[in-house]
């Protein structure tokens, strides 16, 4: 692995996006195929990070070498596949073998992080789409740079979505932790959230044990067997914190392995969350039950993707539950028209809304790993991007037109937090003991100066 890491001719990698094209969504296993996942991410991070006023294609080499670009590579970790058809197809180019996995897994991880950190000390690695995404976040990410946007991005925007519905209810974001939060979903992604979200309410609470322990309390998970508590068996482990006590169900009229509608019909929850992976989850039962929800403006967030796994359709929830609602997906829908000239906003919680912007904030700080409290940030920042006017009419995510905008100020608040938690080292021609001294405003030019925004010159002159 070390050898072809340094057979790569750039000197200069700023950040990777790496995948192994196991869980590529909606398509499954599609094997050394899945670098389109890789490619796509990477040109993302660049565009999103190039300003909207670049003209042309053309740069000399001068002017290259002056510019701030950030140089992403995209990587394809080839350890076979389980798609049978693609093993049984002679033009398949990948490894056609069955997938390794286990310690096999990991040693190939393994080689692979230690070779591209030796080749470039200071690269951001982004891992997505790979069938160990837990266990490697949880390996990796005290020690590397390194985020796992399929995790921590989802986490991100959907405690974004989170606190754009206590700011559509008319509330402030800190009133957040006091938010009744029922969970479909204990997987990675459900876990993934769930950790986030009981983090940013013990920030906003205190940030201490109590606090942690206080904000535990808000969630009512459910998964495929029904409400979790401290009695289920076998309990997997990363769940385990967020089992209800017998007592506490028992108090809401609930027991071990309730469905989703009964936990739904008595906790009365401000926001129905969904992270399942099942299509129709939320049933005309469930949101029959949402009705009784004591929020004076329950929000529904269907966000298991793609279209046919979303847990239910906007027009479902609107004509269910009512037009106050608010609705946010994981997958593109259109807005619902209501009827005399209202409209149901469908939010699109999308990754992309994020993970340039942390990249760009953790290059610039050049802060040693990427902290939770560096990725709250991030999700506080888009959450407060909207105006009052926008969260008030049920929209929670912004326009992907303003995606370099919100780059800018994700990544402003991403190097803000790094200075806080005394995490910099400082980046290119800007050192740490620099980067402390900077401003809020100073920040935020120190970020937009170092997204790429070249003057092309003009090589054809139209004659008059």
């Amino acid at each position: 692995m070390m050898s072809m890491v340094y057979n790569w001719p750039a000197e200069q990698v700023d950040m990777i996006v790496v995948t192994d094209g196991s869980r590529i969504l909606g398509l499954g296993d599609l094997g050394v195929q899945g670098i389109g996942i890789a490619i796509g991410k990477a040109r993302s991070v660049c565009r999103c990070c190039r300003d909207k006023s670049s003209k042309g294609s053309y740069l000399s080499a001068n002017e290259f070498l002056r510019c701030r670009i950030i140089l992403v590579l995209p990587v394809m970790i080839d350890v076979g596949t389980n798609n049978e058809k693609l093993l049984k197809d002679p033009l398949y180019l990948g490894l056609q073998e069955h997938r390794l996995d286990g310690d096999e897994y990991i040693a190939v991880i393994d080689e692979f992080m230690e070779a591209v950190f030796t080749r470039w000390p200071h690269v951001i690695v982004q891992i997505s789409r790979v069938s160990g995404h837990s266990s490697c976040l949880q390996r990796y990410r005290n020690a590397y740079r390194m985020f796992n946007d399929d995790v921590q991005g989802t986490a991100g925007v959907a405690i974004a979505g989170l606190l754009g519905a206590v700011r559509a209810q008319g509330r402030p974001m800190i009133d957040f932790p006091k938010q009744k939060i029922v969970v479909a979903g204990a997987g990675s992604a459900g876990i993934g959230v769930l950790n986030a979200a009981r983090k940013t309410m013990a920030r906003m609470l205190g940030n201490n044990e109590s606090a942690f322990e206080s904000a535990g309390r808000q969630f009512w998970v459910v998964d495929a067997k029904g409400l979790i508590t401290e009695e289920r068996e076998n309990i997997d482990l990363e769940a385990l914190p967020f089992a209800r006590k017998v007592k506490e169900a028992s108090r809401q009229g609930l027991r071990e392995g309730a469905s989703l509608a009964e936990v739904v019909r008595e906790v009365k929850p401000d926001v129905l969350l969904g992270l399942s992976a099942v299509g129709g989850l939320f049933s005309k039962e469930v949101l029959e039950a949402l009705k009784g929800s004591t929020s004076t403006r329950p929000a529904i967030f269907a966000m298991s993707n793609p279209t046919k796994n979303a847990e239910c359709t906007p027009e479902e929830a609107f004509s269910i539950v009512g037009d106050n609602i608010i609705f946010a997906s994981g997958s593109p829908f259109k807005d619902v028209d209501l009827g005399n000239g209202h409209i149901g906003h469908c939010n699109q919680g999308n990754n992309m809304y994020l993970f340039p912007g942390i990249g760009l904030g953790t290059l610039l700080s050049g802060s040693r790993i990427i902290s939770d409290g560096m990725l709250q940030a991030a999700a506080e920042c888009l959450a407060a991007y909207m105006t009052e006017e926008e969260v008030l009419k049920g929209i929670i995510y912004p326009s992907t037109s303003r995606i370099r905008d919100i780059t800018k100020e994700v990544a402003a608040a991403v190097v803000k937090e790094a200075i806080e938690e005394d995490l910099v080292e400082g980046y290119r021609e800007m050192d740490a003991r620099e980067l402390r001294k900077l401003s809020q405003e100073e920040i935020e030019e120190y970020v937009k100066n170092n997204m790429w925004s070249p003057d092309y010159p003009t090589l054809v002159y139209k004659k008059d």
